[in-house]
């Protein structure tokens, strides 16, 4: 499967979360702990809005590993974003190339995915058939995550993300059973619009792959005075994690099954229950 991880709060230099951290997303992409590969070298990509931009993502993706990809490091040292989305891959199947890699980008959204369809060849033409047909010549990979992207942009993502959600997840439920495919869908999904993100983990078996979300950066603060960068960044900035870059308690929280998240949030709860829409 993938490693991946979602930034939110006070702009940052990116390789403050990507590089520093004891267990970084670039450490994970070679030594995975929590994923069902250990090495995620399949390419990886970089999606971030600019403080000062138009709303539009810039996109950087790659077929190689991240662990040495010096272009990678080099942006990673001079770019400063507000919010980011980082994706170390692990093929299931689907070809190596760079159109495969995620973040997926349409418009203002990117989007990136960890898990699979299940039997995604069997169930494939159906559910590209669903696809918007104005959009359906935006896809160009192979991947079951990029058709879930533009599944979504069909179902509504610009007006109600998580029903948006919520309705490709049912379609692939419903197309899954028509096909005899016992478990049709496994994933932790992040989208973003560049104003908020929303992360979503769940799977038709109850089993879904990890994803952590932070504590509020005032709590990490009372918990670890002696952090230096946490005294720059807001109370509402939030990092989004397939798993936690590093072993400090009470830093780190475990995204409930079905469920998903909001960041910002505006609400006294982090998390909201999940439910595909049959």
């Amino acid at each position: 499967m993938c490693r991946w991880l979602a930034y939110s709060g006070t702009p940052v230099l990116l390789d403050t979360v990507l590089y520093r951290p004891e267990h970084s997303l670039i450490n994970q992409s070679l030594r995975s702990r929590l994923g069902v590969e250990s090495t995620n070298g399949d390419g990886f990509g970089l999606g971030w809005y600019s403080a000062d931009g138009n709303g539009t993502p810039a996109v950087f993706r790659d077929i190689g590993p991240a662990w040495n990809n010096r272009n990678l490091q080099e942006l990673a040292a001079h770019v400063r974003s507000p919010l980011f989305f980082a994706h170390v891959r692990a093929s299931t199947g689907s070809a190596i190339q760079q159109t495969n890699c995620h973040p997926f980008r349409h418009g203002r959204w990117l989007w990136m995915h960890n898990g699979a369809i299940g039997d995604f060849h069997r169930l494939q033409r159906d559910l590209c058939m669903a696809v918007d047909p104005a959009l359906f010549s935006c896809i160009e990979g192979s991947t079951d995550s990029e058709v879930m992207f533009y599944l979504a942009v069909t179902y509504g993502l610009d007006q109600d993300p998580p029903g948006a959600v919520a309705r490709m997840a049912g379609l692939v439920e419903r197309l899954g059973k028509e096909h005899g495919v016992a478990e049709p869908l496994q994933m932790t999904v992040a989208v973003s619009d560049g104003e908020r993100v929303w992360a979503f983990r769940y799977s038709s078996q109850g089993k879904s792959r990890s994803l952590y979300y932070s504590s509020r950066a005032d709590t990490v603060r009372h918990l670890y005075p002696e952090i230096d960068y946490l005294r720059e960044v807001s109370d509402d900035t939030r990092i989004v994690v397939s798993e936690p870059l590093g072993d400090l308690p009470g830093v780190w929280n475990e995204l409930p099954e079905s469920s998903y998240a909001v960041v910002p949030s505006g609400r006294d709860v982090d998390y909201l229950p999940f439910i595909p829409e049959l």
